[in-house]
């Protein structure tokens, strides 16, 4: 694999990302390019969109391939793509296509009109398998799997060339219109995972690098992130530039300006390595939920003794029963709405709650599970680039190939410094492009 973004004497403000070539490595490109149908071009009237004006969003989206074209990355995952308008698709395709890219493009479920396009450089890599994820909730997302293969050998072990297998996923999540659609988001995310990891034990995959590309909708301090990175994932620009999960690096870059006017950092690409350890998916799904539970009871500004309370409801006992905790529920807006938790989830997380199985959950119970939830984080040396340096000393039982991150750059380059410049118009969000190299890691344990 070679990479295409540039080399060392590559300037940063050229529109490549700087990298040495004296060693393989591949490009990735996440970019929400702002469908027409949504793109809004007069504020005193919300109805005009830039899809009625064929020479504005014909234009735009001409810049926007020239910008993909130049810098060529080896896999490219766009958002917000107008499927609906089969003139811009043929133009992707057509550009793309002639450009040795493969693409595929799956839309929003209930005709939303807009969706994702996936595009691999052909060249680099051979894709094994596409999946469609279609979540049919409350926001119509869908997400796509590609089980790609690198063309080339990457590295050698005793049997011979090792060719690297990857698993892409290209989503899109719902905006956060109200607190209560954060378990929504959750959920959306949750499906993701449980569906890789259904594919890679159908598929008898063991130890492989996965890569999650897309607009997460959420910013460093949501539970989205802390649910992806309890379950090994980092993100891949936060390790290229040293930050950290801490609240001082949470807004040191942005990379989206919303309807609103408010400017944060909701485009990710991220990382998990082969090797490494992680909660149970359920575990962790279990205690993203408690802490949005937590903050929409403090929101109330109720204190833990209170939030006890407010779980067991009238019932005189110390301990919160199932009815109890299913009413609460209900009060906090987590189900008896469309977007709600289904029946199998609330006994999920009574299961996890009621740690002991006695069919109650006692104070300290409460305070462990529910009061004290949040998600484990990595320590600041595992955060620089994905790589445990500690795992090497344990004996291993299975070699893989998986990621270093080279560099990372958001284009326009303002955003890197939390700025949103006002005459950057090619879409509402920053095109954030990652540089990866393979490495030969050892593996002690099975992940799934």
């Amino acid at each position: 694999m070679v990479a295409v973004l540039g080399s060392d004497n590559s300037k940063t403000n050229s529109g490549y990302v700087s990298t040495s070539m004296t060693e393989p490595c591949i490009s990735c490109t996440t970019f929400n390019i702002l469908a027409p149908i949504y793109k809004r071009l007069d504020h005193q009237n919300q109805s005009v969109r830039e899809s009625d004006f064929r020479a504005y969003w014909l234009t735009r989206n001409q810049r926007i391939l020239d910008r993909l074209m130049y810098e060529r990355s080896s896999i490219i995952c766009l958002q917000e793509f107008w499927v609906g308008n089969e003139e811009l698709v043929h133009m992707y395709q057509e550009r793309l296509g002639d450009a040795g890219y493969m693409t595929y493009k799956l839309a929003r479920t209930n005709n939303r009109g807009d969706g994702l396009l996936t595009a691999i450089q052909k060249d680099y890599f051979k894709v094994l398998n596409y999946r469609e994820l279609l979540f049919n909730d409350f926001g119509d997302r869908v997400a796509q799997l590609l089980h790609i293969q690198s063309v080339f050998p990457c590295t050698q072990n005793r049997t011979g060339n090792i060719q690297q297998e990857i698993l892409i996923v290209n989503t899109h999540l719902l905006f956060p219109h109200d607190s209560s659609l954060s378990v929504v988001r959750l959920h959306q995310v949750y499906k993701i995972l449980q569906y890789v990891e259904t594919y890679q034990r159908e598929n008898k995959l063991k130890h492989m690098a996965i890569i999650l590309c897309g607009d997460w909708n959420g910013s460093k301090r949501g539970h989205v992130y802390k649910f992806l990175r309890s379950q090994g994932f980092v993100s891949s620009y936060d390790i290229a530039h040293h930050y950290t999960d801490s609240d001082a690096d949470a807004h040191k870059w942005v990379s989206h300006r919303n309807h609103r006017g408010n400017i944060c950092g909701v485009d990710f690409i991220w990382l998990r390595n082969p090797k490494g350890s992680w909660k149970p998916l359920k575990m962790s799904w279990a205690e993203g939920v408690f802490g949005i539970i937590k903050y929409q009871l403090q929101k109330t500004s109720l204190a833990e003794n209170d939030e006890f309370a407010f779980l067991k409801a009238d019932d005189h006992n110390e301990f919160i029963t199932y009815a109890a905790f299913c009413e609460a529920l209900g009060e906090v807006k987590l189900i008896g709405l469309p977007y709600g938790l289904s029946f199998q989830e609330i006994d999920d997380l009574w299961v996890q709650a009621d740690s002991n199985g006695d069919g109650v959950v006692k104070y300290e119970e409460f305070k462990q599970k529910i009061w004290s939830a949040t998600c484990p984080e990595q320590t600041e040396e595992n955060f620089k680039d994905g790589i445990n340096d500690k795992d090497s000393e344990v004996v291993a039982e299975d070699e893989a190939i998986g990621f270093k991150v080279k560099n990372a750059v958001l284009f326009p380059r303002e955003v890197e410094k939390g700025m949103w410049p006002e005459n950057y118009s090619l879409s509402d969000h920053a095109r954030l492009t990652v540089v990866f190299s393979p490495v030969r890691m050892q593996c002690s344990q099975q992940v799934l």
